[in-house]
């Protein structure tokens, strides 16, 4: 109705995998649903001609068959890889609920979470801001074998997943990312902040060997609360809510 509005005033903050959800919703509506009613629509006008056909009108049922097979064919060729991707995005965005799940015991320890605050073409999962500092956490989502180990180890340079060397672009995009909430939070605030860059793979056995230096924890999310109480404390209470309050602006800033 064009005499009401919404009685909440101010954006929303972004939830857990909002950014994958809309991926989803994209895929699905702007891809997906295309190439399902492209060969419905085929399939119905065959009928049609068949039914002329039947009924003595005068009927062309071959090239309506034929035009239904290839663009149903064409379909399912293009849906196959879309069912994959959006199995991955949504394993990923049921991981990053999962660990937000988690991340409930530091509101309780009056720390503050943000979830999926956007950049520029890339998202950060998680957020944590407390007075032992920014925190920082990347979430990767990945299946497990069925029978055997479930083993990441990370020695500060290279990742090995069940003793195969893994994906180094977590490393470069997890460095972009801890740079550019820095950057931003120095940019909002005028203070210069560290924040420390965590990568957490659900239901996986985490180690790190520290055989080189590295300023990136990897672990599973079960033992994030262990590594962030066992900071010092860095921050003020007056720190914590003034890069809270401009992290919430900024988030509700980039609501469209």
């Amino acid at each position: 109705m064009k005499n009401t509005k919404s009685p909440l005033k101010e954006k929303l903050l972004r939830t857990p995998g909002q950014s994958l959800d809309e991926e989803i919703n994209k895929i699905i509506d702007d891809q997906a649903l295309t190439y399902l009613l492209a060969p419905i629509f085929f399939i119905i006008l065959a009928i049609m001609e068949w039914y002329k056909w039947y009924m003595a009108v005068p009927p062309s049922p071959w090239t309506m068959t034929i035009m239904a097979l290839i663009v149903a064919v064409f379909s399912v060729y293009k849906i196959v890889p879309l069912r994959k991707k959006l199995v991955a995005l949504r394993q990923g965005r049921d991981g990053e609920k999962a660990v937000a799940e988690m991340l409930n015991f530091y509101r309780e320890a009056k720390m503050k979470v943000f979830h999926d605050i956007v950049g520029e073409n890339f998202n950060i999962d998680h957020v944590v801001v407390s007075t032992r500092g920014v925190f920082l956490v990347e979430t990767k989502t990945y299946s497990k074998p069925m029978k055997g180990k479930t083993e990441i180890t990370f020695n500060g340079q290279t990742i090995i997943k069940n003793g195969y060397r893994f994906n180094d672009d977590i490393l470069i995009q997890v460095k972009g990312s801890s740079k550019w909430l820095r950057d931003l939070i120095e940019e909002l605030t005028a203070k210069e902040v560290e924040v420390q860059p965590a990568v957490v793979f659900p239901g996986w056995y985490v180690r790190m060997t520290n055989e080189y230096k590295s300023d990136i924890w990897m672990l599973n999310p079960r033992n994030l609360d262990k590594f962030i109480m066992g900071k010092k404390e860095i921050l003020t209470d007056e720190d914590v809510k003034l890069i809270s309050n401009h992290l919430s602006r900024y988030i509700r800033s980039t609501q469209e």
